[in-house]
């Protein structure tokens, strides 16, 4: 498969999300040309574990496969050369570091991606900062945890992760639409936003919906029934409907609860949270995890066993579909890409390089690319402007990918139908108690703007023929349900393309659409449970806990991303495409560091609440008043220096083993005791300025259920006011990058239900209105959901 083998990427990133985001470009095939300095990327000298390894880390390998590097400076002759023959250019420098204005004026053609902590405009835009500080601020932090302890970060560098897949879908566009119009682009990539966007799942939209105006109490709960313990391990479940839910009782053999109405509800269930953990464990802990896996699957409730490093390699669905691969290097295994085309990978398997493997070595590209030229207000088109989208996805992975190409420009139909309206809808069925409700989820109205709504009943064998045409209108159609529900409409593969030769069939299945596990059913907590992302998560003195969130739009971008390489493919050959992206496979490539570790090295790495590998000290440290938490991160002995400044350099501060990385990570207990003696007296918004001034990463830990109020959110424009016909004018995430093109990336907001079915039946099938009004008296379209 061709893929994007007419691309070349210079990288000039240094941390995951830019070697991740030109990962996933190598993997689809672009030339990626790594350009180092003398020293070396530094992960190529990195372990979680503090595996020994000679030449590169296993982990830096995984990362840069079929990757060139090049050693040198962005201002040297030869790399300018590199730069003027490519079409993207990745950075994630401090801001000034490589002059952008400069270099897009001479190259016109260039798209530049640049990935920062904050995004390179606003208050914060040069603010110190780590993977912690950035999900302090985001507001991610402090929606986790229980409310008796001090909230926790998401484990594993989930937000670089993220990071890199999002930034990777918003070059990936820009570049083609570079290519088509000779236009380029600068793309201004904010970390800080993707993990809003990711992991607050959109809470503080849903308090505004709510009506809610005063906020009481910490905004930090835990999900359950999630992960619990069993006979021999843990178990992990998530009960997102009440369908679910019962079912849940009925596993556990207390039926006898399905009248109580206040452990049906989310609030209940944590009122009377001792009670109901001790009615759950009391049943869990009598059975295997294998057992209860069992048990669970037949009653169709969301289920895992909960996976770590070692254990994901002998799951019986990884093993099926041979998940893990080995390093064309030797010597440990690794995800492959978690996403395929006709059933194959993309781009080959390759290796990683040396340092400055291929200095002076990489010739110009050869015919050179054809820079096409067009008008200024023709190369302001959004990239994906033209293409259309059946959108046959619900909840939050489906349609956070095709609210994405919406935003890009795309056509998107987002179908439902009033028999069984999307869950994301319903989701506002327990928290707002008004007329439609239906229609004031905050998750639905967070990631199905830009979008219109048609309700067609495929069940119909009218509705279904009505599908089928529309289908033969559409360039790509996008599905996420258990593969049993599309194929059970007689719309496989096979069908789709004889409707439509030149249409991609785009599915995002749970666990994929081979395996034992093929038909289970799967959300992203359950991906979190089993992939590992859960073992990293929570305090040591706890237990495993779900990040909430990051697994959908992770997924998501996946998708969006192979949407975007197989509508390359399409322009080549003129046919279209059967992709599967698999749910869990994206949360695994987010895990990967895990099997890495333990495969390479033999180490489990584990649950550190706060802390890592990377930086110490790390933690949360209580300030004056109530809730007022400072989140610190010490990476470098500078910053180690400057924080011993601000405290005043006290005599424990200066044992000189405390000057190492290491030292500071034996010590960090006595460390912490230290910080949180000194934090009590300390005024929040003060001291941070004070360290932020000092050069210390520090922040707040932001409560996310003000998310739209965040000071550097607000001056970058992430939240866009937008008029909703039903709940009026809400602030809404946006897309976490900015295009210099675009002013706004909200053009229109969530449909309501059904809101455009005349308007999509008669411009696209050539309906009337008397055939239209039948198809509503019949129940095939509607805008009203039945049974309510």
């Amino acid at each position: 498969m061709h893929g994007l083998k007419d691309i070349r990427v210079i990288d000039f990133s240094t941390a995951i999300a830019g070697h991740y985001a030109t990962k996933l470009l190598a993997d689809a095939g672009a030339d990626v040309i790594k350009v180092e300095a003398l020293a070396g990327d530094p992960m190529r000298s990195w372990s979680a574990s503090g595996g020994e390894f000679e030449g590169d880390s296993p982990f830096f390998q995984f990362l840069n496969g079929s990757k060139r590097s090049v050693v040198g400076e962005p201002a040297d002759d030869a790399v300018q050369d590199l730069i003027g023959d490519s079409d993207l250019v990745v950075e994630d420098w401090t801001a000034g570091a490589l002059d952008v204005p400069a270099l897009r004026k001479r190259m016109p053609h260039l798209v530049v991606l640049s990935i920062s902590p904050f995004g390179r405009t606003g208050p914060y835009a040069n603010r110190p900062a780590t993977e912690f500080t950035i999900q302090a601020e985001s507001g991610s932090i402090a929606g986790r945890g229980l409310a008796s302890d001090r909230p926790f970060m998401a484990g594993g560098r989930t937000t670089e992760w993220i990071g890199g897949t999002y930034a990777a879908v918003a070059a990936l566009a820009a570049l083609q639409h570079a290519q088509r119009t000779g236009i380029g682009e600068y793309v201004d990539f904010s970390l800080l936003e993707v993990m809003n966007l990711a992991s607050t799942v959109f809470v503080d939209l849903m308090i505004a919906l709510m009506g809610v105006t005063e906020l009481h109490g910490p905004g930090r709960s835990i999900e359950i029934p999630s992960i619990e313990p069993t006979l021999d391990g843990w178990v992990g479940f998530n009960t997102n409907t009440r369908q679910q839910f019962n079912d849940f009782l009925l596993l556990i053999e207390r039926t006898d609860l399905l009248e109580d109405e206040a452990l049906a509800s989310v609030g209940g269930r944590q009122a009377r949270m001792d009670e109901w953990n001790a009615i759950v464990r009391t049943w869990t802990t009598k059975h295997t995890t294998a057992e209860i896996v069992e048990r669970a699957s037949l009653l169709r409730i969301p289920v895992a066993p909960v996976g770590n490093g070692r254990s994901v390699l002998e799951h019986e669905q990884f093993v099926a579909r041979r998940v893990f691969e080995e390093s064309p290097h030797g010597g440990f295994l690794q995800p492959r890409p978690p996403y395929r085309m006709n059933g194959a990978r993309v781009g080959e398997l390759g290796r990683a390089p040396l340092l400055g493997e291929h200095s002076g070595a990489i010739e110009p590209r050869t015919p050179r690319p054809t820079r096409p030229t067009t008008t200024r207000a023709s190369g302001n088109a959004l990239p994906l402007e033209g293409i259309r989208i059946l959108d046959a996805t619900a909840w939050w992975a489906g349609p956070s990918a095709t609210q994405m190409l919406a935003t890009l420009g795309a056509d998107v139909i987002h179908l439902e139908s009033i028999q069984r309206p999307d869950g994301g809808r319903l989701a506002a069925g327990a928290l707002v108690k008004r007329d439609a409700w239906w229609e004031w989820s905050g998750l639905f109205i967070g990631t199905n703007s830009n979008k219109r709504s048609l309700t067609l009943d495929l069940g119909n064998p009218r509705g279904l023929e009505l599908g089928r045409r529309l289908i033969g209108h559409c360039d790509v159609v996008v599905e996420n349900f258990s593969p049993r529900v599309f194929e059970g409409f007689g719309l496989d593969w096979p069908a789709i393309h004889a409707l439509s030769p030149r249409c991609l069939f785009v599915r995002m299945p749970a666990f994929g659409l081979d395996g034992p596990w093929r038909d289970n059913v799967g959300f992203a907590q359950t991906m979190e449970q089993m992939t590992g992302l859960a073992w990293l998560t929570g305090h040591p003195h706890d237990q495993p806990r779900i990040q909430r969130g990051p697994s959908d739009p992770l997924a998501g971008m996946h998708a969006a991303f192979s949407i975007c390489v197989g509508l390359a493919e399409r322009e080549r050959t003129g046919l279209g495409l059967a992709i599967e992206c698999t749910m869990v496979e994206g949360a695994l490539n987010a895990a990967a560091e895990q099997v890495i570790e333990y495969t390479a090295f033999g180490k489990l790495l584990e649950r550190e609440g706060n802390r890592s590998a990377s930086a110490a000290p790390q933690g949360l440290y209580a300030c004056e008043g109530s809730e007022n938490w400072l989140a610190l991160s010490i990476e470098t002995e500078t910053q180690w220096q400057a924080l011993v400044d601000v405290l005043g350099r006290p005599g424990w501060a200066l044992e000189p083993k405390l000057s190492t990385l290491a030292g500071r990570r034996a010590a960090h207990d006595a460390i912490d005791a230290e910080l949180e003696r000194w934090a009590a007296k300390c005024d929040l918004r003060t001291i941070v300025d004070e360290l932020i001034a000092a050069g210390v990463p520090a922040a707040r830990v932001y409560d996310g259920r003000r998310g739209s109020e965040h000071p550097q959110m607000e001056a970058r424009g992430f939240f866009e006011a937008v008029e909703h016909p039903t709940v009026g004018k809400q602030p809404i995430p946006t897309q976490p990058f900015r295009y210099a093109s675009r002013r706004r990336w909200v053009r229109m907001p969530s449909p309501t239900l059904g809101q455009h079915n005349h308007e999509i039946l008669s411009e696209l099938l050539g309906l009337g209105e008397p055939e239209i009004a039948e198809l509503e008296a019949e129940e095939i379209i509607g805008t009203w959901p039945k049974g309510l």
